[in-house]
């Protein structure tokens, strides 16, 4: 069989060292940088999305980083449509691959694929959960084992939850949920992936955020957001992290000091959820990492895992 391409990951929480990492790897195995952060396509947020700097950015090519202004909408469709078009052309190049970022929802949208069902149905929800309600769990169950003995075979006949589901998507699309399923095209369809990830002591990793929100405000991060805000932003890009914190201070709703602690405390939340989602994915090889671990040492021990 003819070896497919290999594509690489490096993913973990805010502030972990990925950047750094990642420029590391690349120059080593002669790979170019994916990003896989749902800020960093944006112009003008250079500190706030601790974009790589312009040095990083010229010592290894960077794809998907300042492509759209802040006033345009971006999604996990658009990334992930966005990065299989980067992936062929770094392999056609001959390099490697190497998605970097910590937008969880954006990497498993590339190694496994999107599933499209065909949107929800509020008032059908409501239908069939008082159906359940008067009629009993095993009832709309049953009506599921009817439709869909696939999906019914692999939901518990009291997760009401799924069970609803499964019966909405039917009932919109007049297609199972197992057969829309079937249809989520990942990675390995195509390509042979991994997916490394950098883990720290938490505390050490609070530290290290507190530590940058700092050096952001040292580095214009104050006069970045105002410019920001003088814009029409998107949906997607009034999330940024900082935005909202920043525009209540020049609402004279706050100090500068008590934002400046907002971010903080949101960021550390932030970088929380993010490894809540990643220990789910167990194809995560991780890497222990902490401040007496430079970005060398840190590639190379990674590098070592590749068996290359």
């Amino acid at each position: 069989m003819k070896k497919k391409p290999f594509v690489m990951f490096l993913v973990g929480p805010t502030a972990s060292g990925k950047t750094a990492a990642a420029i590391e790897i690349a120059q080593k195995i002669n790979a170019e940088i994916i990003s896989a952060d749902s800020m960093q396509v944006y112009r003008g947020m250079d500190i706030l999305s601790a974009k790589p700097t312009i040095a990083e950015q010229k010592a290894v090519v960077h794809h998907l980083i300042d492509i759209l202004e802040p006033s345009e909408d971006y999604s996990v469709a658009i990334f992930r449509q966005k990065a299989l078009e980067a992936i062929e052309l770094i392999i056609k190049r001959k390099k490697i691959p190497l998605i970097v970022g910590g937008t969880g929802l954006y990497v498993k949208a590339l190694t496994k694929g999107l599933f499209s069902d065909n949107g929800k149905d509020e008032q059908l929800r409501k239908e069939l959960t008082q159906e359940a309600k008067h009629k009993g769990n095993e009832y709309l169950y049953q009506r599921l084992k009817q439709v869909d003995p696939k999906a019914a075979d692999k939901i518990h006949p009291n997760d009401m939850r799924r069970v609803i589901r499964a019966l909405e998507v039917f009932e919109i699309s007049h297609r199972t949920i197992s057969d829309l399923k079937t249809e989520i095209q990942g990675l390995d369809e195509q390509y042979d992936f991994k997916v490394f990830g950098i883990d720290r002591d938490r505390r050490e990793l609070y530290q290290r955020i507190d530590q940058r929100v700092e050096q952001m405000f040292e580095a214009g991060f104050l006069e970045e957001v105002k410019k920001l805000l003088d814009k029409q932003l998107s949906n997607t890009a009034k999330q940024a992290l900082g935005i909202k914190q920043i525009s209540e201070y020049l609402e004279n709703k706050c100090t500068l000091d008590f934002a400046k602690e907002l971010i903080k405390r949101d960021s550390r939340r932030f970088a929380k959820r993010q490894l809540t989602w990643f220990r789910q994915d167990k194809d995560i090889i991780w890497t222990q990492s902490s401040d007496e671990t430079t970005p060398l040492q840190m590639a190379e021990k990674i590098i070592d895992l590749l068996n290359f």
